[in-house]
């Protein structure tokens, strides 16, 4: 009996340490998939903080896209808490972190789409141009969703016994797996390439492209809002001040001036006009139009005569005002 037990001790001890080894390689955390976790946490923070600097520097002033703008940052906020603080384990949490996951490569897709629709066409009355913001964050969205979409799609975590059967969403068969994942693959590159695309067609002169362009020599006119008589262009286009200005220097440039273009001509363009017309010259050596010791501007979101959906708006650093012309 003494030899017997003396004998299978060491079989025994083997069999344990096989054993005791296989439990540490199923215990062992999924590294790939809390690299996917944190990487896509950090995109979706990523996607609110630009969204957050852009509400509080001026989109909150703008109907319907400011109230739009905040919803985006508390969505993207939220999604990222989910999606790092929601466990892979124990199996009931992992429904949760895929859901998570996926709603946030859903949110990542959609703001992108947005952003691309008021490039193309416009959005609720408000058209977009190429802005670094604006590059910057549809490309942290693409990658926010190619990380998301993954980790919605990552295996479980292999800490299980065998005598728990795997199941749905424990784990995704292998051919839905591979399906969804050449989607997920197609639809991030679709989203680079119309990302791309409007990138190369939303040029910073978008005012060209809306019929709020003033060339050179251009007169200058006034129009009726509501009840106010108001400067205009040639083509009837509110024109607008910017507070920050003095009267012999633009603050309005970079982005600012593909938002605001400014008005640029000769005093001959305001002939006729009540008010004192003059030039002051940027620094790329264009000459601006000045009224009344205000640097003039169209702004694109007005895309017809008679429109003043810049006047009043807080953007770009300060106020915007219609001017008004005295008889």
């Amino acid at each position: 009996m003494t030899g017997r037990h003396s004998m299978t001790r060491p079989g025994t001890a083997r069999g344990t340490g096989r054993v005791a080894r296989q439990d540490a390689g199923r215990a062992a955390p999924g590294w790939p998939a809390i690299v996917l976790r944190v990487a896509g946490a950090g995109l979706l923070t990523a996607t609110a903080a630009i969204h957050l600097d852009l509400y509080l520097t001026g989109y909150r002033t703008i109907p319907t896209i400011g109230w739009l703008f905040l919803l985006q940052v508390i969505a993207a906020f939220g999604l990222a808490l989910a999606v790092l603080a929601i466990p892979r384990r124990p199996a009931a949490a992992l429904l949760a972190s895929r859901l998570a996951a996926a709603a946030g490569a859903g949110f990542a897709l959609a703001t992108l789409g947005g952003y691309l629709l008021s490039v193309w066409t416009g959005l609720f009355g408000f058209k977009e141009v190429r802005t670094t913001a604006g590059i910057t964050a549809g490309i942290v969205e693409v990658a926010a969703f190619a990380v998301l979409a993954a980790l919605a799609l990552a295996p479980a975590p292999a800490d299980r016994g065998a005598a728990a059967p795997a199941a749905f969403p424990d784990r995704i068969p292998p051919a839905a797996a591979r399906a969804a994942a050449v989607t997920a693959a197609g639809l991030a590159v679709a989203a680079l390439v119309l990302f791309g695309l409007a990138l190369a067609g939303a040029s910073p002169a978008a005012p060209a492209a809306t019929g709020t362009a003033t060339g050179t020599g251009t007169a200058l006119t006034t129009t009726t809002i509501g009840g106010t008589t108001v400067l205009a262009n040639a083509k009837g286009f509110t024109l607008y001040s910017f507070a920050p200005d003095t009267p012999v220097s633009s603050k309005c440039y970079g982005s600012c001036a593909a938002y605001w273009p400014p008005v640029t001509g000769t005093t001959a363009a305001g002939q006729g006009l009540p008010g004192k017309v003059g030039t002051i010259t940027r620094t790329d050596g264009t000459h601006q139009l000045t009224y009344n010791g205000h640097p003039l501007y169209t702004y694109i979101g007005d895309t017809a005569p008679g429109q003043a959906k810049g006047n009043n708006l807080n953007l770009n650093g300060g106020l915007w005002h219609e001017v008004p012309v005295s008889r």
